[in-house]
């Protein structure tokens, strides 16, 4: 490492990873970077498995450049960077990290991120990723087509131009729109429109908004009979991550202003905030408080401190007597995946732990399911999704269990499509057995409610 001529493991003038700082768009500064990161990663190797991109790496150095980093080309670099997905498995398991406080200070992601945003900031941000990267928008645009757009996502025609105008894969299953909002659902329940105030306020997240409110409304279903004062907030966006993955800085900072306009009140208040979607919590977690604008970094480290999973909060009140534990009737056995988001967030697995605790046997499948926010949509990444998801896959498949569950909306549906089965939520299946007791006391009769069978479908 330190002989004429190496490169050096130790961190360039060039290291950063926080937008704010001059030398982050710097694009010398960004290339010594990727240099070093690329010859630690070189040296180690431990993080072959996650993904293409280390693979294709060590396939240029060792076939192509005879151990030399410094001669990859900018297209190979390119092709690294982009075969990236984000899963963030690397940086969980490299002992190389800020995190680890290590000399080296290496995240390879957010080095990824970082190339991205350079990149968007020369040639600017395609159309595509404009689309992709804005669900609110599109959202918005599908409830206007009252239903054709979920008809038009299943015609062949529809696809094909899709994937021509957006690059989205013509055989990907996409998500359903909803035709109401999960936030006009909670304004009718009387959810917003209080004052910020309570234990916590959910962060329902933009699926959970536009595409699949039921979650949201089985989290305050779980919470409320948990005893939890649980509030709902109009006006959130998207958490950012889509934007910030093709290296949208500036969509990204804005809607981390405008989440936090509304998280701050309900955090100043005393409130817990509890995101669905683990990529959302990670964001709001982990990632806001060195991307928010330098003016907001104070407020989203005091947000940040206060976000929460909504099996996290929940199983942190289970030793409290309004914890209810006549869960009803649940799975014997249940397929547990474990989100890479989750495990990125180092908080453990709490979903799987009150699915246990409510009396059934869970087997932990800890792969990567492939889908990773946009990636598995896109032409260049559908196959190759399935080929990193095939274990998680497989993993499902072989515990034989008739319920699967997975913190992960997209994970969802990458199992329903790759491997058969749609898991459902750990707040959809707490849900659920709640319900089985009210209708078991019910006339001292078990019975089925709608949702239960839209649910067990």
């Amino acid at each position: 490492m330190t002989q004429k001529g190496a490169v050096s493991y130790q961190p360039t003038p060039g290291l950063s990873y926080d937008p704010s700082e001059p030398r982050y768009w710097d694009k010398q500064g960004l290339a010594q970077e990727i240099t070093r990161v690329f010859e630690v990663c070189h040296g180690c190797r431990m993080c072959f498995k996650y993904c293409d991109a280390f693979p294709s790496l060590f396939r240029f150095i060792d076939e192509r450049h005879d151990g030399q980093v410094r001669k990859l080309t900018a297209d190979e670099t390119a092709q690294v960077m982009g075969e990236c997905f984000q899963c963030k498995l690397c940086e969980v398991q490299c002992p190389y990290t800020p995190r680890d406080r290590h000399e080296f200070q290496l995240d390879f992601p957010k080095l990824v991120h970082r190339y991205h945003a350079v990149k968007a900031r020369e040639q600017g941000v395609s159309f595509r990723d404009q689309v992709l990267g804005d669900p609110d928008t599109t959202g918005a645009f599908a409830r206007a087509s009252l239903g054709m757009a979920n008809v038009m996502n299943r015609v062949e025609l529809h696809r094909w131009f899709l994937e021509k105008v957006l690059g989205v894969h013509r055989d990907k299953q996409l998500p359903d729109f909803a035709s109401r909002t999960f936030e006009s659902w909670a304004k009718d329940e009387g959810l917003i429109g209080e004052q910020p105030g309570g234990e916590v306020v959910l962060f329902q997240t933009c699926y959970v908004q536009h595409n699949e409110p039921q979650l949201g409304q089985d989290t305050v279903e779980v919470y409320r009979t948990n005893g939890v004062d649980i509030r709902c907030e109009a006006g959130f966006s998207c958490c950012g991550m889509p934007a910030w993955e093709r290296g949208n800085i500036g969509e990204l900072e804005e809607r981390i202003r405008n989440n936090l306009d509304h998280l701050e009140p309900y955090v100043d208040a005393g409130a817990k905030v509890v995101a669905i979607n683990p990529t959302c919590s990670m964001m709001l977690r982990n990632e806001y408080p060195t991307l928010a604008r330098p003016e907001d970094r104070e407020r989203a480290e005091k947000v940040a401190k206060n976000v929460r999973d909504p099996s996290e909060y929940l199983w942190s009140i289970r030793n409290e007597a309004r914890f209810d534990t006549d869960f009803g009737e649940v799975p014997e056995k249940v397929s547990y995946h474990a989100p890479c988001h989750l495990r990125a967030q180092a908080i453990g697995f709490k979903g799987r732990d009150l699915i246990r605790k409510a009396g059934a046997e869970v087997d932990t499948v800890m792969e990567c399911c492939g889908h990773d926010g946009t990636y598995a949509m896109r032409v260049e990444g559908f196959e190759v999704s399935q080929r990193v998801g095939k274990k998680a896959f497989d993993g499902m498949q072989a515990a034989e269990a008739e319920t699967w569950v997975t913190d992960c909306p997209l994970a969802a549906i990458q199992f329903e499509q790759h491997a058969g089965r749609r898991p459902i939520h750990p707040m959809s299946l707490l849900a659920k057995a709640y319900r089985s007791r009210a209708e078991r006391d019910k006339d001292g009769v078990q019975g089925e409610t709608e949702v239960d069978r839209k649910v067990a479908e």
